[in-house]
């Protein structure tokens, strides 16, 4: 069957993060949003695991539903339109910190897990090693290569993936502290290592670039803090519905089970640009080495991102595309894109309600983003809603680009256009 798998994100008990991140709110805007599975996030901590062994029951192998009583109440706050089964799958993030080859690295792994008792084979292993109930992403001073070695040892059916694989601060390939391959991360454990998760700030194409990824599979999530999140990254999926099969697809290269994925705009991810965030200064890569590395405001180190980073390893030119790629399809958040069109923040209820009126009528966002015919749209919605998203579709997206832990700005109507739209439009 097709369906739509969000495999990381974070609960409650994570640093940062929504008290909404809970089973229930998750499973509520998992069908807004069109997801049929959603990873748990952060079940090396002892609380969550808790928390899910109250709230969920199993469902196909491998995977948990709400349970029925809960199911029941949440679904009533859910339009028609958007009403469909949801499924959970086991996750973590674990966060690394140690030496290795002279160099302090910081790098941060995704390891999803079949059930729960792996789970607690799992939290028991890394117990030993640090503290696990501090933050729902512990950090530890642990090798990736051994926390690999430990996944694996918990259970055969682990699978580990480099979470947000190229940011600068915590991932294999971040420029701060990260490594130049796989290779000198994992070493002969390497070929366990199936896929990377791309994240936030690039996309396939850019990762393309490097034949050293091609044997692997490219994931995107949304790493979700709040329920609002979920989906701005996800995969595409046609398998059974099982943990094995979805592992498979992601292991095995070139699997037609595996179809490709949801993209943010790496433009708009907070590490795309090279710059300075306190003093307002963002870099392309051609800035950045013209200034010899160094904000011209304060002449400190500028934080290098995604684009300088995946340029400096890269072996082909842009627009290569690698042997075995997924399609992919980028996409803007439907709330940031009624936000836009409505001019208002995308935490206003005016933004709120016109996104929840929108749903009930044509259905949960992927199929507004994607699928729903722009005249159906505009009718349910706005002419320059319609305009705006008919411009998403088609890559019409003005972005300047983030950096340095700041999002980037999108534009997608202009003051001019939106009189010309709105009066043109309006005629008909």
């Amino acid at each position: 069957m097709w369906f739509i798998a969000d495999l990381h994100i974070h609960s409650h008990y994570s640093v940062a993060t929504s008290k909404a991140m809970e089973p229930e709110s998750l499973h509520r805007w998992a069908q807004l949003k069109g997801i049929t599975v959603v990873g748990t996030g952060d079940c090396t901590h002892p609380g969550w695991l808790e928390e899910l062994q109250e709230k969920l029951q199993p469902a196909e192998s491998g995977l948990y539903q709400l349970k029925a009583d809960l199911a029941t109440s949440v679904d009533a706050t859910v339009p028609n339109r958007c009403r469909a089964p949801v499924r959970f799958l086991l996750s973590a993030e674990v966060s690394s910190i140690y030496k290795k080859d002279g160099r302090t690295r910081k790098v941060h792994n995704l390891i999803f897990l079949p059930d729960m008792d792996a789970a607690r084979r799992l939290q028991a292993a890394l117990a030993r090693i640090g503290n696990i109930q501090s933050d729902g992403r512990p950090i530890l001073g642990l090798d990736a290569k051994e926390l690999l070695k430990i996944a694996k040892e918990t259970t055969d059916e682990a699978v580990l993936v480099p979470a947000h694989a190229w940011t600068p601060h915590f991932s294999v390939l971040g420029a701060k502290s990260g490594f130049d391959s796989l290779e000198e991360c994992f070493e002969e454990l390497t070929p366990l290592v199936p896929a990377i998760e791309t994240g936030l700030s690039s996309d396939p194409p850019m990762n393309w670039r490097l034949s050293s990824l091609d044997g692997l599979q490219l994931i995107s999530n949304s790493d979700a803090h709040s329920p609002v999140k979920l989906m701005r990254e996800a995969n595409l999926f046609d398998t059974d519905l099982s943990y094995a099969a979805i592992m498979r697809a992601i292991s095995e290269p070139n699997s037609p089970e595996f179809l490709g994925t949801l993209e943010f705009y790496p433009e708009e991810g907070k590490y795309h640009y090279d710059g300075h965030r306190p003093c307002g200064v963002r870099f392309s890569p051609e800035d950045t080495r013209r200034n010899d590395g160094r904000c011209p405001e304060c002449n400190r180190k500028v934080t290098v991102g995604v684009l300088h980073r995946v340029e400096k390893l890269a072996d082909h030119p842009s627009g290569r595309r690698s042997p075995g790629a997924r399609p992919y399809k980028s996409i803007i958040p439907l709330i940031e894109i009624i936000a836009e069109v409505e001019q208002v923040g995308t935490n206003s209820k005016r933004v709120n309600g016109a996104y929840l009126d929108l749903l009930s009528r044509l259905g949960n966002e992927y199929h507004v983003l994607v699928e729903a015919e722009l005249e159906s749209i505009r009718r349910s919605g706005s002419d320059l809603l319609g305009e705006a998203i008919s411009r998403v579709r088609s890559g019409q997206v003005g972005i300047q680009p983030g950096y340095d832990g700041e999002f980037g700005t999108i534009r997608l109507i202009d003051s001019q256009e939106r009189a010309q739209i709105s009066g043109q439009l309006g005629l008909f």
